[in-house]
Formats: C-alpha cells, structure tokens, sequence
C-alpha cells in the first residue's frame, strides 16, 4: 500500500439505547451511539410480533379465501 494516503484505522465505542457498549475499529476515529443493536432488536431477541398492516390481509382472506369446492 502507498504511505500516507489511508486514512487511519483505529478502534471506537459503539453505544447503543439500551446501554450495551462495543468497541470496534473504522476510520470514522470518534464514538458511535445507534438506536437498536442485535441485543435489543426484536429480530435477534425473538419478540417479533406478525402484525396485519390495517387488516390488509384478513381484508384478502374475505375476498378471495378458501373456497369450497363443490
């Protein structure tokens, strides 16, 4: 690699909401606070709820569910 043209690499503290602190490396050279983390997210936890968007999809099942064949 040519000298003197990489911006340097050194380790930060990521903070995240829920107060979990990493440390990792970028270039960015200052601390980093995000909103959600794998720790926190409901992803990553297993809290995700399915959740209809305004009854869209019982609104569907209505129109064009199961039908019986005779």
């Amino acid at each position: 690699m040519k000298a003197g043209i990489h911006p340097q690499y050194n380790e930060i503290k990521v903070t995240c909401s829920c107060g979990r602190e990493m440390v990792t490396r970028s270039t960015l050279n200052e601390d980093i606070r995000v909103e959600v983390c794998s720790a926190c997210h409901p992803f990553f936890t297993g809290s995700q709820k399915i959740m209809e968007s305004a009854g869209q999809i019982e609104k569907f099942r209505r129109r064009y569910g199961a039908r019986q064949s005779a």
